[in-house]
């Protein structure tokens, strides 16, 4: 039996090889090249967002429908996809007010999830985006939700109180600063500012409730008693439209926002605000999505002290 070895006789080429890097085969072709430095590790967007940037036109997205489809997700609890969404949505917009109403609603959903530091985050860049337009009231009590959560509980005082400067008709910047104020034993101020954020049509079971903690705290046990009365009495209508709604068959979750997840005793943040999505069901939930301009508009007739 021969050997195959002793067939393998012939020459081989001795060309000059291929250049390095040889264009046509290089593993880090010029239009996918990523500085490894700056790349997580177990970001497993990292391939998806490099390719969007060179594959997909900034002129052929609507950075609104973006938002309008993170709004959707926020309606059914899907608060992981809504964060994608607007943070697309900002990546995508030339608008600086859209990037900025995509940057708050997006520290919204993080908020619902839980995960403070990136709202924080979020509400930050949306301020560095503007801090002084319609969206940046939202964006200072969504912040000072968020640092309140998150342990840092100075901070939100300041960003409460920027909040109502921003726009001192902002009934749900007013609260918040009631509930700081009060958690500081500053009880009267406290209480001037809850009676403007009712004043401003911000009126609930959980500003209620709010209110008559803080006039216990003043010695008012008359007043603190009839506003509790009244803030179970709005409870109990609440429940009862959500059983009427879910007999029907209409029964919806309640409205997405950051302040839902603080519950009652705790500050509110402002709902995500957009076109999509209904107004919460019930008084359990925070505010509804206005915004600064809605907000003056609606709030014209109300005169703060």
């Amino acid at each position: 039996m021969t050997d195959p070895a002793d067939d393998r006789d012939h020459d081989f080429s001795e060309g000059e090889g291929f250049d390095d890097p040889y264009d046509e085969f290089d593993l880090d072709p010029p239009e996918l090249g990523v500085d490894p430095s700056k790349v997580d590790p177990v970001d497993s967007r990292v391939v998806t967002d490099t390719l969007d940037e060179h594959t997909i036109d900034h002129e052929d997205v609507d950075a609104h429908e973006l938002i309008d489809v993170g709004l959707n997700y926020m309606q059914i609890n899907r608060y992981e996809q809504a964060t994608e969404a607007f943070e697309r949505a900002a990546s995508f917009a030339d608008d600086d007010r859209v990037e900025q109403e995509a940057w708050v609603n997006k520290g919204v959903a993080h908020a619902e999830l839980e995960e403070y530091d990136e709202a924080i985050g979020a509400h930050r860049e949306a301020l560095r985006i503007d801090d002084s337009s319609e969206h940046a009231a939202t964006a200072e009590t969504n912040l000072a939700y968020a640092l309140w959560e998150f342990g840092e509980t100075a901070q939100a005082l300041e960003h409460a109180e920027r909040a109502v400067e921003i726009d001192e008709r902002f009934a749900e910047g007013w609260f918040n600063r009631a509930f700081f104020l009060s958690e500081r034993g500053l009880a009267e101020e406290a209480l001037h500012c809850i009676d403007n954020a009712i004043r401003l049509g911000l009126r609930n079971a959980k500003v209620l409730e709010e209110k008559a903690e803080i006039l216990e705290e003043l010695g008012e046990y008359d007043e603190a008693e009839e506003i509790a009365e009244e803030a179970n009495e709005m409870l109990e209508q609440a429940e009862q439209r959500i059983m009427e709604d879910r007999m029907d068959g209409r029964g919806q979750a309640g409205g997405a926002g950051a302040g839902g997840a603080g519950g009652a005793g705790g500050p509110g943040g402002q709902a995500p605000f957009g076109e999509a999505g209904e107004e919460p069901l019930d008084d359990l939930a925070d505010p509804g999505r206005r915004t600064g301009e809605e907000r003056t508009e609606r709030d014209r007739e109300f005169e703060l002290e």
